[in-house]
């Protein structure tokens, strides 16, 4: 690798270093989506928001999100399958995934989770403090990271 190569791949790299937690949100009501978004920006987080399932898996291996917040009903591709992906990728097994849900409430749909790499759920409709505090809660330490960088 030449000089010029590593420079620019160390340009790259420290114009991408964020200063927030990057949340991936990815919800097929386009609504929700929008009042999430804007929820998470003024929670200070970077927020990208996705409504269709199928961009997913890609989106976020460009990206690197911290956390993914995501809708499990979705069509034509599952939260169930993306959550899956995720957790089969060397790059994305890592990232926490918060599972949004109205409808997969009984006792197969969280092993379900629990085997497609999701650790945590939230029911819908849900309260703002209590998504925040779930989100807040999963990325643990890496918030910790994004406070020491800033001073």
């Amino acid at each position: 690798m030449t000089s010029t190569m590593i420079d620019s791949l160390q340009e790259k790299q420290e114009t991408t270093t964020r200063t927030k937690p990057l949340v991936m949100i990815v919800d097929d009501n386009v609504e929700l989506l929008e009042e999430l978004e804007n929820l998470l920006k003024l929670g200070g987080y970077d927020v990208i928001a996705i409504s269709d399932g199928t961009q997913v898996f890609e989106v976020a291996l460009k990206n690197k999100p911290d956390l993914i917040l995501l809708d499990l009903k979705m069509s034509p591709k599952s939260g169930f399958q993306i959550a899956d992906e995720a957790r089969n990728s060397l790059i994305l097994k890592d990232v926490p995934v918060i599972a949004m849900t109205g409808f997969f409430t009984e006792k197969q749909h969280f092993l379900m989770m629990k085997l497609c790499g999701i650790k945590t759920s939230i029911l819908k409709p849900f309260r703002p403090l209590n998504l925040i505090t779930k989100i807040e809660f999963a990325l643990g330490n890496r918030l910790e990271e994004y406070e020491t960088d800033g001073t």
